[in-house]
């Protein structure tokens, strides 16, 4: 037995406040974890880009029905709050996109390293987790994609939920290429392969934007050309998820819709 079947699981919630000499700014964290009676296994932990939208995205009542049908293991959440900063804290690490957002990409990723991770392990009491995952929504997609990419030896998974793959250093009317995306090129310029899993997450109503008139919106077509990249570093299909929603749209109803297939997938049974 993996929980007391005795009463209901609940989500014990938490806000902290993380003050970060990196960003120069307190950071909130939403803390969500099983109640401390419940659980008899090794924690997971999760990081959440956008944590700010944890009530929107109905995080607890997904987590309290997962728990209760038994369908994933114990896993603790941070989620992360954005702020105004977020356009340029989000994006990839050193490489604004062509209207300079993202230009603090690489100092929150030292923070999430440097600052966070060890407050979590602080608070928590826990040095080590069975697994670590980071993911997120849209531009904080692509940031979680990025910080896990780069980070390898903290984080074993990473999802994306309508990730701005689009991220690009030049603008459609300056002779663009897809060639200048930019994540894509970090994925195929990066000397080694690491030691990850990938989720993947797009909504066929996600934007109506086509830049070469395919029939396929830009954000499932920038997706699977990650995909792409990945398979031709030498990920295996068994590496890497892909769900595709039917009607699925670029907010967080869809995205509340889509969290239990990812939670199941990084942390299920």
């Amino acid at each position: 037995m993996y929980y007391s079947t005795e009463t209901e699981i609940m989500i014990e919630a938490q806000e902290l406040v993380v003050t970060s000499s990196i960003l120069n700014r307190d950071v909130t964290c939403t803390l969500l974890k099983p109640q401390a009676d419940a659980v008899t296994e090794p924690l997971n932990l999760l990081l959440l880009n956008d944590g700010q939208e944890v009530s929107a995205l109905g995080l607890i009542d997904t987590l309290e029905q997962l728990y209760n049908r038994n369908s994933i293991k114990p896993v603790l959440i941070a989620a992360i709050h954005a702020n105004d900063d977020r356009l340029q804290e989000y994006g990839v690490a050193g490489k604004p996109d062509f209207k300079k957002r993202g230009s603090k990409a690489s100092l929150y990723t030292q923070f999430v390293i440097k600052e966070l991770m060890p407050f979590i392990k602080k608070e928590t009491g826990l040095e080590e987790f069975e697994s670590t995952a980071f993911a997120g929504f849209s531009l904080g997609g692509l940031s979680a994609f990025d910080i896990a990419w780069n980070n390898p030896q903290v984080f074993d998974k990473v999802g994306t939920f309508s990730g701005s793959f689009w991220w690009r250093g030049k603008d459609l009317g300056k002779g663009y290429t897809n060639d200048d995306r930019i994540m894509h090129s970090v994925v195929r310029n990066t000397a080694t392969k690491p030691e990850l899993q990938f989720w993947l997450q797009t909504g066929t109503k996600d934007e109506t934007a086509d830049r070469n008139n395919n029939g396929i919106i830009d954000s499932i077509d920038d997706t699977i050309d990650i995909i792409k990249e990945l398979l031709a570093k030498g990920y295996e299909r068994g590496d890497i998820q892909y769900l595709e929603m039917l009607n699925g749209t670029h907010d967080t109803a869809t995205w509340g819709k889509a969290m239990p297939k990812f939670l199941c997938w990084a942390f299920g049974r």
